[in-house]
């Protein structure tokens, strides 16, 4: 059985991974030209004695969903 101190270790380095998370989609994003304004850790998702966090992708433009759309569409062709 885990202490307390060691479940909340475990539950900072859940948090530190959607960090990294958020950081890592924001960088390659911005990579190919497409910024999510909202792209953020969803805060809900944190709270409690362990928390299991979500990366929240949020809400963006039109403009930017079809940016997206195009930029994936383009590497999978790619890929394929």
């Amino acid at each position: 059985m885990m202490t307390a101190t060691e479940r909340r270790k475990e539950a900072a380095g859940r948090v530190r991974a959607a960090e990294d998370a958020v950081a890592r989609l924001r960088a390659g994003l911005a990579g190919i030209g497409v910024k999510l304004p909202s792209l953020r850790i969803d805060p809900v998702s944190c709270a409690g004695d362990e928390p299991v966090p979500l990366v929240d992708l949020g809400r963006c433009s039109i403009e930017t969903a079809l940016r997206l759309a195009t930029e994936l569409e383009a590497k999978a062709a790619h890929d394929g």
